[in-house]
């Protein structure tokens, strides 16, 4: 038991007026999407249910190093105020006990190969009929008819999704994002689908499925790449920094380190010429709108490269800034952390609340905010809790 774990009982977080509070998810979700997901659920009041497999759990329990206590960082990431549960799902009495927290649960959420629930008579026919009000969400990660032969990992849909196409610099390879950023999307699609579903049930009683993939989650989040290529038939590539419709927006070199300019329209643009000693290029045919920058972007990046290396990123930000010229140097981690920080965002969730290492929750609601009750579980650790109101009978021989 961990020293800084404010539940000793290994009983259920207490209770917190959450928006969900009263909500329980039977939680079979693996590695990142999934998890991510219901931990956003359970700050916002959701009883969160782990399933886990006995003796290796998550398979993130083992991706590390890092490690903090012993515990690898990436499953501490996104598994907090849940309650875990130690079930051998190809064990009928082990099954027996999953199935009896499905049938009072509210929400299941699985990310298992498709077909896999089906085969353990957990699928979504089956378990509607004992019961009917539950929303059931399944990820995949390519959906469930020709793609659910194949592995939904989150670089192979980068790669094969397009989104590595468009990332890194224009001569070199496909470059991944720096974070599973697929399956954090995913994540965020699948609990909107999660919550319409809840808004229906509340109005009809009746439960339904939810499918997401991710796949389908990166083509959506692909936003304005995806749309020049449906609505233009543009194949975008890959570009650097630099955005395809808009610049200046890309990194310049100041006197110290990298600066970031995002100039987003013509009144940004007039700003920065004259904060820079350069005003007439604002009138300059090349430059005078956002499409004829677009079109001369080598010529511009050449001009604003001069001035803007005389001076500190640091002196870059407080004079654009105040200009109104979006830009900032490129931080590292530590000194994002800091920003937020000093801007009152509150990122960090206080060590005695939920374990070491703890990020916010982002969302901010003056009625029923996040909370964060317990830090995430130790495997099984709360199994004998959870089955003892909810079949530990079913386990016994």
């Amino acid at each position: 038991m961990r020293a800084d774990r404010p539940d000793p009982s290994g009983t259920s977080p207490a209770p917190a007026p959450g928006a969900l509070s009263g909500i329980v998810v039977a939680d079979f979700g693996r590695v990142l999407a999934g998890p991510y997901m219901t931990m956003l659920l359970a700050d916002l009041g959701a009883d969160v249910i782990k399933i886990e497999r006995p003796g290796s759990g998550d398979d993130t329990r083992a991706w590390g190093p890092p490690f903090a206590g012993g515990e690898a960082t990436y499953f501490l990431g996104v598994n907090r105020n849940k309650r875990s549960v130690s079930l051998d799902l190809t064990d009928p009495r082990d099954l027996a006990a999953a199935r009896a927290i499905v049938d009072r649960a509210d929400v299941l959420v699985e990310n298992f190969r498709p077909g896999t629930m089906e085969k353990l008579g957990l699928g979504h026919e089956e378990v509607r009929a004992t019961n009917p009000g539950l929303v059931y969400c399944s990820v995949t990660g390519f959906g469930t008819a020709e793609g659910a032969r194949l592995p939904g990992y989150d670089l192979l849909v980068q790669a094969m999704g397009g989104l590595m196409s468009v990332t890194g610099e224009p001569d070199g390879p496909g470059t991944k994002t720096g974070v599973a950023l697929v399956d954090v999307v995913t994540g965020l699609h699948a609990g909107m689908g999660v919550l319409a579903a809840l808004r229906h049930r509340e109005r009809t009683g009746e439960g339904q499925r939810v499918e997401v993939s991710l796949l389908g989650s990166l083509l959506s989040a692909l936003t304005n790449q995806a749309a020049a290529h449906l609505g233009a038939g543009v194949v975008p590539r890959a570009m650097g920094n630099r955005h395809p419709s808009i610049t200046p927006y890309e990194v310049f070199e100041a006197e110290d380190r990298p600066l970031v300019l995002a100039v987003g329209n013509d009144r940004q643009f007039r700003a920065l010429c004259e904060r820079i000693g350069l005003p007439e290029l604002a009138g300059d045919a090349r430059f005078a709108t956002n499409a004829a920058r677009v079109a001369h972007r080598e010529e511009l990046a050449a001009v604003l490269a001069g001035p803007l290396g005389t001076r500190t990123a640091d002196d870059w930000f407080e004079e654009l800034t105040a200009a109104g010229v979006p830009c900032g140097p490129i931080n590292d981690l530590a000194d994002a952390f800091g920003l937020a920080d000093r801007l009152g965002l509150a990122p960090r969730v206080p060590e005695s609340a939920a374990g070491p290492g703890q990020v916010a929750n982002p969302i901010r609601l003056g009625t029923t905010p996040p909370s964060y009750r317990c830090p995430p579980p130790r495997l099984g650790e709360h199994t004998d809790a959870v089955l003892g109101a909810e079949g530990r009978t079913a386990r016994t021989p």
